[in-house]
């Protein structure tokens, strides 16, 4: 299933995308998508409905009716640095012998076709298409054997980025990957049986219509499985939070020369079952 939100900021709805791309309203079941709605149980629940009866929502999805993040309430925003090794080298870092963690925080999280702004004191901000895996129940040192059991569905990440901020400023990288509007998440909330294997899943990105990034899930090196049994070894994981798997090369910093927004761009990126995103950018304030 598809699992969104629908609706203005703030008064955002939970739903599902049918088999003809229409918006069904699940608000007669479930609050919102958050945690609780997220547990193996209540996913269950929510596939059995017959998805005709839902009421039908007015609009088109990313045309005239907006999408907001497809998770709320998500506590953690967990994201894993250089691990494509073809984005680690145009980077000009060592690949990792185990995960680099890094937090976005939770005030970034913006729908998937909101307008990205770029910060104050900005000069390097940059895109990252990445696989989102939202957890659906809780677990602390997880077995990577059991990790997928754990996962409430899949979704589109852009982890856009301050390099400056990041790697040029005293500090951990955080400061540069947490700016507001700099986690648009979804469109689409996609659960584990639509996806199949996501270790196999192309994805890209576009500025301007330019391809920069044109890669696949296959060529990262720790795969799914293995990321979340790693976190839970650090913190408990928990219904709602998010783990952005890293970036394909590509991305902005690795031009030559290095290519950084500066507002009024348009980024279009996608992943392969996952749906796509587009935002614009607006100049910093």
């Amino acid at each position: 299933m598809k699992f969104l939100r629908y609706g203005p900021v703030g008064q955002e709805r939970p739903g599902l995308l049918d088999d003809d791309g229409n918006v069904r309203d699940l608000g007669d079941h479930i609050p919102d998508l958050t945690g609780a709605a997220l547990a193996p149980d209540k996913l269950k629940e929510l596939a059995s409905l017959d998805t005709s009866s839902l009421p039908l929502v007015p609009g088109t999805p990313k045309q005239d009716l907006r999408l907001g993040a497809c998770v709320a309430g998500t506590g953690k925003f967990i994201c894993i640095g250089l691990n494509y090794a073809d984005h680690a080298a145009e980077s000009g870092l060592q690949l990792p012998s185990e995960p680099v963690i890094f937090n976005k925080w939770t005030s970034a999280i913006v729908g998937p076709d909101d307008d990205v702004q770029i910060p104050r004191g900005s000069v390097k901000t940059d895109w990252e298409v990445e696989l989102g895996v939202v957890i659906g129940k809780a677990g602390a040192y997880i077995d990577e054997a059991d990790a997928l059991s754990h996962v409430a569905g899949f979704c589109v990440i852009n982890d856009v980025s301050e390099r400056t901020f990041q790697l040029e400023r005293e500090g951990t990288w955080d400061k540069g990957k947490g700016c507001d509007t700099f986690g648009p998440t979804g469109p689409w909330l996609v659960t584990p049986d639509e996806v199949g294997d996501s270790d196999n899943l192309a994805m890209w990105c576009e500025v301007d219509g330019k391809r920069y990034q044109d890669g696949n899930t296959s060529t990262m090196v720790f795969k799914v499985p293995f990321l979340i049994a790693y976190c839970s070894q650090f913190m408990s994981l928990q219904p709602g939070d998010i783990i952005s798997t890293g970036t394909p090369p590509g991305v902005g910093m690795g031009q030559k020369p290095p290519v950084y927004l500066k507002g009024g761009e348009t980024m279009r990126l996608g992943i392969e079952r996952l749906g796509e995103q587009s935002q614009n950018v607006l100049a910093a304030l």
